[in-house]
């Protein structure tokens, strides 16, 4: 075999269909986000503005975060030094992992050095635990879920997109004694939209399931003390298993799940991809606990950011432009193509200095390609001004519908 024209060929076939990804080269300065700079590929540097961001909240430049990395850093160097079982838990990882406990009221977190890696780890290894598992899982989960269940090699049984019915069902046809675990997300990052988490809850108290739900997108963002949305709606208690992220809301990097002791336990001691990964440096450790600290007594930051988005969703839809509106703080504009929203991505970098990034199919099914928008607090409005207009403009230049398309 050619091995190299067999890469070309896979590679064409992305550019044929308009949705090979590009990365561009962004350098963030600290206390200016969501400004950066993008260093072309001719080698000059644009000011841009960032309006695709996991850094919600700009915690990602909170003083409180980076005065306890240089802390930690300064006292102990860059490098854990190991896995946690062979000299990387250090008293930043406990201290964390306490602050996650709390903040889930949980008895125990297990920190991971992403949610993606949590996901896989955790929902590959509880087959192991209980064997002859069933593992239902809703049909647009995150793809660090679909690669753990898959990795776990048990029974899984896909139901359709929030619909509680079809789980009921598909719930109905196990055996009684089956053990078995529903698998869903708070937030679908994608569209926006809210799972049924106490329909869900209600099912699995009625078919004795353990219950794992995916927070990544509502941590530091919902609740009293912004542990979630689960949190926000009274629920935390009646989930086994909780995944977050600490590089999103949280601002710096990591992943974790809260959930029992025993369970924490288990996970620990049968999870490889627990037992064989060098753990985070203790300085992100340490930002990360700060930035949790921080966020559970200031609601004010989480109010604003909720503000933003709306008013963000008001304006656009008053253009008439199709956004996706389930009432998160995600604004997905909804384009249809995978050609023109690359082109929309790029004119609004190039012409306009702002930074969105296409999303194409596989993260969305195709014909859904959609530019997805994450106003923070930390946008104002000159920021906004600025991409509500370029949007107008290039939606007419494209020749693109305005119709709402509200989900």
């Amino acid at each position: 075999m050619d091995y190299t024209a067999k890469l070309d060929e896979k590679l064409q076939s992305l550019h044929d269909e308009g949705r090979y990804r590009t990365f561009i080269d962004i350098e963030r300065r600290k206390g200016a986000f969501p400004h950066a700079i993008w260093r072309r590929p001719d080698g000059q540097e644009q000011p841009i503005t960032v309006w695709c961001g996991n850094d919600y909240l700009g915690m990602g430049q909170h003083p409180h975060v980076l005065e306890a990395m240089h802390e930690a850093l300064n006292a102990t160097g860059a490098g854990s030094g190991g896995t946690r079982n062979i000299s990387g838990t250090t008293v930043y990882h406990k201290q964390l992992e306490a602050e996650l406990a709390s903040l889930h009221q949980k008895e125990a977190a297990l920190v991971f050095t992403s949610a993606y890696i949590a996901n896989d780890a955790t929902l590959s290894t509880l087959p192991r635990l209980f064997p002859g598992l069933a593992i239902l899982s809703d049909e647009s989960n995150h793809a660090s879920m679909i690669q753990g269940i898959r990795n776990g090699r048990c029974d899984k049984k896909i139901w359709r997109h929030n619909d509680v019915a079809h789980l009921r069902e598909l719930l109905e046809e196990l055996d009684p004694d089956q053990p078995r675990v529903i698998a869903f997300e708070s937030i679908y990052s994608m569209d926006g939209d809210f799972g049924p988490i106490e329909e869900i809850l209600d099912l699995a108290d009625e078919f004795n399931a353990l219950t794992y739900i995916d927070e990544v997108h509502a941590v530091g963002m919902y609740g009293a003390h912004g542990a979630g949305v689960a949190e926000r709606d009274g629920l935390m208690g009646r989930i086994d298993i909780i995944n977050g992220t600490l590089g999103k809301a949280y601002g710096v990097m990591g992943g974790y799940i809260a959930t029992s002791a025993k369970m924490a336990d288990a996970i620990r001691s049968f999870a490889p991809g627990f037992i064989f990964t060098t753990s985070l440096p203790p300085a992100v450790a340490a930002g990360a606990a700060a930035s949790i600290k921080h966020l559970k007594n200031d609601p004010h930051l989480r109010a604003l950011q909720q503000t933003q988005a709306q008013t963000l969703k008001d304006r656009l839809l008053a253009l008439g432009l199709p956004i996706i509106d389930h009432g998160t703080h995600i604004v997905p504009v909804h384009v249809g193509d995978p050609v023109k929203c690359k082109m929309l991505s790029d004119r609004l970098l190039n012409d306009y200095g702002i930074y969105v990034q296409p999303i194409n199919f596989p993260t969305v099914p195709r014909g859904t390609e959609r530019l997805r928008f994450t106003p923070s607090p930390v946008h104002g409005p000159d920021e906004m001004d600025k991409l509500v207009s370029a949007l107008d403009d290039l939606w007419s230049q494209c020749a693109l519908n305005r119709a709402e398309l509200t989900g």
